[in-house]
Protein backbone atom coordinates (compact mmCIF):
# COMPACT_ATOMS: atom_id res chain seq x y z
CA UNK A 1 0.00 0.00 0.00
CA UNK A 2 1.26 3.70 -0.48
CA UNK A 3 2.29 5.78 2.64
CA UNK A 4 -0.32 7.58 4.26
CA UNK A 5 1.31 11.33 5.52
CA UNK A 6 0.22 13.10 8.90
CA UNK A 7 0.98 16.38 9.81
CA UNK A 8 4.12 16.83 11.68
CA UNK A 9 6.20 19.88 12.99
CA UNK A 10 8.80 20.76 10.46
CA UNK A 11 8.21 18.12 8.16
CA UNK A 12 5.57 15.63 7.63
CA UNK A 13 5.67 12.03 8.81
CA UNK A 14 5.19 9.44 5.92
CA UNK A 15 3.77 6.60 7.85
CA UNK A 16 3.75 2.48 6.01
CA UNK A 17 0.76 1.67 8.35
CA UNK A 18 -2.53 3.01 9.43
CA UNK A 19 -1.91 5.89 12.07
CA UNK A 20 -5.16 4.71 14.10
CA UNK A 21 -3.18 1.53 14.98
CA UNK A 22 0.04 3.32 16.18
CA UNK A 23 -0.34 3.88 19.99
CA UNK A 24 -0.61 7.63 21.05
CA UNK A 25 2.84 7.65 23.17
CA UNK A 26 4.63 6.62 19.85
CA UNK A 27 2.72 9.57 17.43
CA UNK A 28 3.78 11.79 20.03
CA UNK A 29 7.50 10.80 19.73
CA UNK A 30 6.94 10.93 16.27
CA UNK A 31 5.35 14.41 16.03
CA UNK A 32 8.50 15.46 18.60
CA UNK A 33 10.96 14.32 16.01
CA UNK A 34 9.41 15.96 13.16
CA UNK A 35 9.93 19.28 14.97
CA UNK A 36 13.37 18.96 15.69
CA UNK A 37 15.36 21.91 14.32
CA UNK A 38 17.43 19.28 11.81
CA UNK A 39 15.20 16.85 10.74
CA UNK A 40 15.00 16.63 7.19
CA UNK A 41 12.19 14.25 6.46
CA UNK A 42 10.94 11.05 8.62
CA UNK A 43 9.66 7.73 7.31
CA UNK A 44 7.50 5.33 9.74
CA UNK A 45 7.62 1.42 9.40
CA UNK A 46 4.85 -1.04 9.41
CA UNK A 47 6.43 -2.41 12.48
CA UNK A 48 6.34 0.73 14.65
CA UNK A 49 5.76 0.84 18.20
CA UNK A 50 6.54 2.78 21.37
CA UNK A 51 10.39 2.77 22.63
CA UNK A 52 12.40 3.90 25.21
CA UNK A 53 14.07 7.39 23.41
CA UNK A 54 12.68 7.24 19.88
CA UNK A 55 9.91 5.46 18.15
CA UNK A 56 10.82 1.97 17.45
CA UNK A 57 10.24 1.72 13.27
CA UNK A 58 11.48 4.95 12.69
CA UNK A 59 13.51 6.52 10.00
CA UNK A 60 15.07 9.84 10.31
CA UNK A 61 16.81 11.77 8.23
CA UNK A 62 18.84 14.88 9.79
CA UNK A 63 21.41 17.52 8.61
CA UNK A 64 24.25 18.39 10.45
CA UNK A 65 23.21 16.35 13.77
CA UNK A 66 22.38 13.04 14.92
CA UNK A 67 20.62 11.81 18.14
CA UNK A 68 22.06 8.90 19.99
CA UNK A 69 18.71 8.14 22.00
CA UNK A 70 17.21 8.09 18.54
CA UNK A 71 19.46 4.92 17.75
CA UNK A 72 19.33 3.09 20.98
CA UNK A 73 21.11 2.06 23.42
CA UNK A 74 21.70 -1.76 21.36
CA UNK A 75 23.53 0.25 18.77
CA UNK A 76 24.14 -2.36 15.66
CA UNK A 77 21.72 -4.67 16.94
CA UNK A 78 20.89 -6.37 13.64
CA UNK A 79 20.36 -9.57 11.64
CA UNK A 80 22.20 -12.34 10.18
CA UNK A 81 21.55 -15.51 8.14
CA UNK A 82 22.91 -17.94 6.08
CA UNK A 83 21.05 -21.21 3.88
CA UNK A 84 23.14 -24.56 4.14
CA UNK A 85 22.99 -27.11 1.53
CA UNK A 86 20.80 -29.62 4.03
CA UNK A 87 17.30 -30.29 4.35
CA UNK A 88 14.50 -30.84 6.66
CA UNK A 89 14.99 -34.47 5.66
CA UNK A 90 18.24 -34.23 7.13
CA UNK A 91 16.91 -33.27 10.46
CA UNK A 92 16.51 -35.75 13.29
CA UNK A 93 13.09 -36.32 14.80
CA UNK A 94 14.45 -35.02 17.84
CA UNK A 95 15.96 -31.60 17.65
CA UNK A 96 16.62 -31.03 21.24
CA UNK A 97 20.42 -32.22 20.94
CA UNK A 98 21.09 -30.18 18.12
CA UNK A 99 19.89 -27.23 20.17
CA UNK A 100 22.10 -28.14 23.15
CA UNK A 101 24.85 -28.52 21.04
CA UNK A 102 24.58 -24.96 19.53
CA UNK A 103 23.54 -23.21 23.38
CA UNK A 104 27.27 -24.66 24.24
CA UNK A 105 28.93 -23.10 21.57
CA UNK A 106 26.54 -19.78 21.86
CA UNK A 107 26.68 -18.42 25.24
CA UNK A 108 23.02 -16.98 25.61
CA UNK A 109 21.65 -14.16 28.07
CA UNK A 110 24.15 -12.73 30.66
CA UNK A 111 26.54 -16.13 29.71
CA UNK A 112 30.48 -14.77 27.83
CA UNK A 113 32.96 -16.96 26.65
CA UNK A 114 35.34 -18.44 29.01
CA UNK A 115 37.86 -17.61 26.91
CA UNK A 116 38.03 -14.99 24.00
CA UNK A 117 36.78 -16.60 20.73
CA UNK A 118 40.30 -17.08 18.22
CA UNK A 119 38.69 -15.67 14.81
CA UNK A 120 41.22 -17.03 13.13
CA UNK A 121 39.97 -20.88 14.27
CA UNK A 122 36.97 -19.79 12.37
CA UNK A 123 35.87 -20.29 8.65
CA UNK A 124 35.64 -16.61 6.33
CA UNK A 125 36.61 -14.76 9.49
CA UNK A 126 40.71 -14.97 9.48
CA UNK A 127 41.52 -12.28 7.23
CA UNK A 128 39.18 -9.78 8.39
CA UNK A 129 41.24 -6.83 10.72
CA UNK A 130 40.93 -8.25 13.35
CA UNK A 131 43.96 -6.65 15.26
CA UNK A 132 42.89 -2.93 14.19
CA UNK A 133 39.30 -3.50 15.16
CA UNK A 134 40.45 -4.35 18.80
CA UNK A 135 43.64 -1.88 18.38
CA UNK A 136 41.13 1.08 17.76
CA UNK A 137 39.17 0.36 21.62
CA UNK A 138 42.08 2.54 22.95
CA UNK A 139 40.57 5.29 21.22
CA UNK A 140 37.12 4.98 22.52
CA UNK A 141 35.77 7.34 25.08
CA UNK A 142 37.89 6.71 28.62
CA UNK A 143 34.23 5.69 30.34
CA UNK A 144 34.58 2.23 28.63
CA UNK A 145 38.31 1.61 28.60
CA UNK A 146 38.30 -0.60 31.55
CA UNK A 147 35.89 -3.16 29.23
CA UNK A 148 38.46 -4.43 27.38
CA UNK A 149 38.43 -8.09 28.26
CA UNK A 150 34.15 -7.89 28.85
CA UNK A 151 33.89 -6.85 25.36
CA UNK A 152 35.99 -9.75 24.17
CA UNK A 153 34.81 -12.55 26.07
CA UNK A 154 31.41 -11.20 24.68
CA UNK A 155 32.03 -11.09 21.65
CA UNK A 156 30.33 -14.33 19.79
CA UNK A 157 27.42 -14.41 22.56
CA UNK A 158 23.84 -13.68 21.39
CA UNK A 159 22.21 -11.95 24.54
CA UNK A 160 18.78 -11.84 25.42
CA UNK A 161 15.57 -10.26 24.97
CA UNK A 162 14.24 -10.56 21.60
CA UNK A 163 17.70 -11.57 20.57
CA UNK A 164 18.01 -15.13 18.99
CA UNK A 165 19.53 -17.98 17.32
CA UNK A 166 17.35 -20.27 15.00
CA UNK A 167 17.60 -23.14 13.11
CA UNK A 168 14.78 -22.77 10.60
CA UNK A 169 13.36 -24.02 7.26
CA UNK A 170 12.59 -22.33 3.69
CA UNK A 171 9.63 -23.32 1.80
CA UNK A 172 11.63 -25.74 -0.59
CA UNK A 173 12.99 -27.28 2.34
CA UNK A 174 16.57 -25.79 2.55
CA UNK A 175 18.01 -25.18 5.84
CA UNK A 176 19.22 -21.89 6.96
CA UNK A 177 20.45 -20.37 10.16
CA UNK A 178 19.17 -17.21 11.25
CA UNK A 179 20.43 -14.93 14.76
CA UNK A 180 19.40 -11.39 15.56
CA UNK A 181 21.25 -9.72 18.13
CA UNK A 182 23.79 -6.57 18.31
CA UNK A 183 26.68 -4.99 20.69
CA UNK A 184 26.34 -6.01 23.95
CA UNK A 185 27.40 -4.44 27.16
CA UNK A 186 29.94 -2.53 25.12
CA UNK A 187 27.68 -0.78 22.98
CA UNK A 188 25.35 0.21 25.96
CA UNK A 189 27.69 1.49 28.26
CA UNK A 190 28.79 3.75 25.39
CA UNK A 191 25.06 4.37 24.05
CA UNK A 192 24.16 5.92 27.53
CA UNK A 193 27.66 7.84 28.23
CA UNK A 194 26.81 9.78 24.85
CA UNK A 195 22.71 9.91 25.56
CA UNK A 196 23.65 11.51 28.40
CA UNK A 197 26.58 13.42 27.42
CA UNK A 198 23.85 15.06 24.67
CA UNK A 199 21.26 15.92 27.28
CA UNK A 200 23.71 18.62 28.86
CA UNK A 201 24.44 20.24 25.62
CA UNK A 202 22.75 24.08 25.53
CA UNK A 203 21.37 23.59 21.86
CA UNK A 204 19.96 20.85 23.26
CA UNK A 205 17.97 22.71 26.52
CA UNK A 206 14.51 23.86 24.63
CA UNK A 207 13.60 20.27 22.29
CA UNK A 208 10.09 19.05 23.31
CA UNK A 209 11.65 15.98 24.35
CA UNK A 210 15.36 15.81 25.99
CA UNK A 211 15.42 12.25 24.71
CA UNK A 212 16.00 13.65 21.62
CA UNK A 213 18.93 15.30 22.02
CA UNK A 214 21.79 15.98 19.19
CA UNK A 215 25.33 16.07 18.51
CA UNK A 216 26.16 18.82 15.79
CA UNK A 217 28.44 18.44 12.75
CA UNK A 218 32.05 19.97 13.61
CA UNK A 219 31.80 19.50 16.83
CA UNK A 220 34.47 18.03 19.15
CA UNK A 221 31.11 16.36 21.38
CA UNK A 222 29.86 14.72 17.70
CA UNK A 223 33.34 13.67 16.41
CA UNK A 224 33.61 11.58 19.99
CA UNK A 225 30.30 10.08 19.12
CA UNK A 226 30.90 8.83 15.74
CA UNK A 227 33.94 7.37 16.62
CA UNK A 228 32.56 5.20 19.09
CA UNK A 229 29.17 4.56 17.27
CA UNK A 230 30.60 3.56 13.85
CA UNK A 231 33.04 1.00 16.20
CA UNK A 232 30.38 -0.26 18.10
CA UNK A 233 28.51 -0.94 14.70
CA UNK A 234 31.21 -2.76 13.75
CA UNK A 235 31.31 -4.96 16.97
CA UNK A 236 27.79 -5.74 16.59
CA UNK A 237 28.56 -7.11 13.06
CA UNK A 238 31.45 -8.72 14.18
CA UNK A 239 29.50 -10.33 16.47
CA UNK A 240 26.87 -11.92 14.39
CA UNK A 241 29.62 -12.98 12.09
CA UNK A 242 31.37 -14.54 14.78
CA UNK A 243 28.08 -16.33 16.39
CA UNK A 244 26.97 -17.64 12.91
CA UNK A 245 30.63 -19.33 12.13
CA UNK A 246 29.85 -20.72 15.25
CA UNK A 247 26.85 -22.32 14.99
CA UNK A 248 27.82 -23.04 11.26
CA UNK A 249 30.86 -25.41 13.22
CA UNK A 250 28.45 -27.05 15.09
CA UNK A 251 25.89 -27.90 11.89
CA UNK A 252 28.89 -28.77 10.17
CA UNK A 253 30.22 -31.32 12.90
CA UNK A 254 27.39 -33.00 13.19
CA UNK A 255 26.27 -33.72 9.61
CA UNK A 256 30.01 -33.84 8.00
CA UNK A 257 31.41 -31.39 5.27
CA UNK A 258 29.95 -33.26 2.57
CA UNK A 259 26.42 -32.78 3.39
CA UNK A 260 26.49 -29.58 4.52
CA UNK A 261 27.79 -26.53 2.91
CA UNK A 262 27.12 -23.00 3.08
CA UNK A 263 26.04 -20.52 0.84
CA UNK A 264 26.27 -16.71 0.94
CA UNK A 265 26.13 -14.91 4.78
CA UNK A 266 23.25 -12.16 4.58
CA UNK A 267 24.04 -9.56 7.17
CA UNK A 268 22.17 -5.86 8.06
CA UNK A 269 21.40 -4.12 10.61
CA UNK A 270 18.57 -2.39 12.20
CA UNK A 271 19.91 -0.02 15.14
CA UNK A 272 22.43 2.48 13.50
CA UNK A 273 23.22 5.33 11.45
CA UNK A 274 24.63 5.71 8.35
CA UNK A 275 25.70 8.84 5.58
CA UNK A 276 23.50 8.86 2.73
CA UNK A 277 22.81 11.27 -0.05
CA UNK A 278 19.29 12.58 -1.02
CA UNK A 279 17.85 15.12 -3.32
CA UNK A 280 21.80 15.76 -3.74
CA UNK A 281 22.22 16.87 0.36
CA UNK A 282 24.46 14.76 2.43
CA UNK A 283 21.67 13.25 5.84
CA UNK A 284 22.74 11.37 9.09
CA UNK A 285 20.16 8.69 8.62
CA UNK A 286 19.47 6.84 12.11
CA UNK A 287 17.30 3.61 11.68
CA UNK A 288 15.67 2.66 14.73
CA UNK A 289 14.13 -0.97 14.04
CA UNK A 290 14.43 -0.27 10.21
CA UNK A 291 16.77 -2.01 8.03
CA UNK A 292 18.28 -0.31 4.72
CA UNK A 293 16.49 -1.61 1.34
CA UNK A 294 18.10 0.26 -1.15
CA UNK A 295 17.62 -1.46 -4.83
CA UNK A 296 19.30 -4.86 -4.33
CA UNK A 297 19.45 -4.88 -0.62
CA UNK A 298 18.90 -8.11 1.09
CA UNK A 299 17.27 -7.83 4.10
CA UNK A 300 15.76 -10.12 6.69
CA UNK A 301 12.33 -9.41 9.01
CA UNK A 302 11.68 -11.97 11.58
CA UNK A 303 8.20 -12.54 12.79
CA UNK A 304 8.49 -14.17 16.41
CA UNK A 305 9.21 -17.50 18.06
CA UNK A 306 7.49 -19.27 16.15
CA UNK A 307 5.95 -16.99 13.18
CA UNK A 308 8.62 -17.41 11.00
CA UNK A 309 11.36 -14.99 9.14
CA UNK A 310 11.22 -13.44 5.39
CA UNK A 311 14.51 -12.82 3.25
CA UNK A 312 13.80 -9.66 1.18
CA UNK A 313 15.07 -7.59 -1.95
CA UNK A 314 15.11 -3.84 -0.96
CA UNK A 315 13.15 -1.91 -3.63
CA UNK A 316 15.18 1.63 -3.05
CA UNK A 317 12.06 3.53 -2.34
CA UNK A 318 13.63 7.13 -1.83
CA UNK A 319 10.54 8.31 0.19
CA UNK A 320 11.56 5.76 2.93
CA UNK A 321 15.02 6.50 2.56
CA UNK A 322 15.88 3.33 1.14
CA UNK A 323 14.53 1.71 4.42
CA UNK A 324 12.13 -1.26 5.40
CA UNK A 325 10.86 -3.00 8.70
CA UNK A 326 12.90 -4.73 10.98
CA UNK A 327 10.97 -7.07 11.91
CA UNK A 328 6.78 -7.85 12.84
CA UNK A 329 7.11 -5.13 15.97
CA UNK A 330 5.92 -5.47 19.41
CA UNK A 331 1.89 -5.23 19.79
CA UNK A 332 2.12 -5.33 23.54
CA UNK A 333 4.90 -4.07 26.32
CA UNK A 334 7.46 -7.05 27.96
CA UNK A 335 4.62 -6.24 31.54
CA UNK A 336 1.64 -6.47 29.33
CA UNK A 337 2.54 -9.92 27.63
CA UNK A 338 3.63 -11.59 31.21
CA UNK A 339 0.08 -10.25 32.37
CA UNK A 340 -1.67 -11.37 29.29
CA UNK A 341 -0.60 -14.74 28.46
CA UNK A 342 0.73 -18.07 30.51
CA UNK A 343 3.37 -20.69 29.99
CA UNK A 344 0.50 -23.03 28.42
CA UNK A 345 -0.37 -20.40 25.97
CA UNK A 346 3.73 -20.11 25.17
CA UNK A 347 3.49 -23.81 24.73
CA UNK A 348 0.47 -23.22 22.40
CA UNK A 349 2.08 -21.04 20.49
CA UNK A 350 5.16 -22.49 19.94
CA UNK A 351 4.03 -26.24 19.10
CA UNK A 352 6.53 -27.68 16.46
CA UNK A 353 9.14 -25.68 17.76
CA UNK A 354 12.26 -26.75 19.90
CA UNK A 355 12.83 -24.11 22.17
CA UNK A 356 12.45 -22.99 25.79
CA UNK A 357 9.15 -23.02 26.78
CA UNK A 358 9.38 -21.45 30.54
CA UNK A 359 8.46 -18.10 32.28
CA UNK A 360 11.66 -16.90 31.66
CA UNK A 361 10.82 -15.72 27.59
CA UNK A 362 7.03 -15.40 28.34
CA UNK A 363 7.21 -12.02 27.45
CA UNK A 364 8.16 -12.97 23.72
CA UNK A 365 5.19 -14.76 22.82
CA UNK A 366 4.46 -15.01 19.90
CA UNK A 367 0.86 -13.41 20.91
CA UNK A 368 2.83 -10.44 22.04
CA UNK A 369 4.24 -9.37 18.22
CA UNK A 370 2.34 -8.10 15.59
CA UNK A 371 1.30 -10.31 12.33
CA UNK A 372 4.12 -10.32 10.31
CA UNK A 373 2.27 -11.08 6.84
CA UNK A 374 0.65 -7.91 7.22
CA UNK A 375 3.66 -6.18 7.95
CA UNK A 376 5.47 -7.74 5.40
CA UNK A 377 1.77 -6.57 2.62
CA UNK A 378 2.03 -3.37 4.23
CA UNK A 379 5.93 -2.58 2.65
CA UNK A 380 5.07 -4.36 -0.72
CA UNK A 381 6.70 -0.90 -2.29
CA UNK A 382 10.10 -0.83 0.02
CA UNK A 383 10.82 -4.89 -0.48
CA UNK A 384 9.95 -8.06 -2.80
CA UNK A 385 10.01 -11.24 -1.20
CA UNK A 386 13.10 -13.76 -1.74
CA UNK A 387 12.25 -16.54 0.80
CA UNK A 388 10.05 -17.45 3.45
CA UNK A 389 11.53 -19.41 6.54
CA UNK A 390 9.82 -20.99 9.61
CA UNK A 391 11.50 -22.01 12.73
CA UNK A 392 12.45 -25.71 13.57
CA UNK A 393 14.68 -24.71 16.38
CA UNK A 394 14.37 -21.18 18.61
CA UNK A 395 17.22 -20.19 20.97
CA UNK A 396 16.92 -17.81 23.42
CA UNK A 397 18.40 -15.94 26.56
Amino acid sequence: MPYQTLKGGRVPIRMWTDPATVEDQALDQLRNVSSLPWVEGLAVMPDVHYGKGATVGSVIAMRDAVSPAAVGVDIGCGMTAVRSSLTVEDMPDDLSGLRHRIERAVPVGRGSHKHAVDPSALPGLRERGWYDFWKAFEDLHPAVRSRFGRARSQMGTLGGGNHFLELCADDDGAIWLVLHSGSRNIGKELAEHHVEAARKLPHNQDLPDTDLAVFLSGTAKMEEYRRDLFWAQEYARRNRAVMIALAQNVVTQRFGEKRCTWGEVISCHHNYVAEEEYAGVELLVTRKGAIRAGQGDLGIIPGSMATGTYIVRGLGNESAYNSASHGAGRRMSRNKARKSFTVDDLVEQTKGVECRKDGGVLDEIPGAYKDLESVIEAQSDLVEVVAHLRQLICIKG
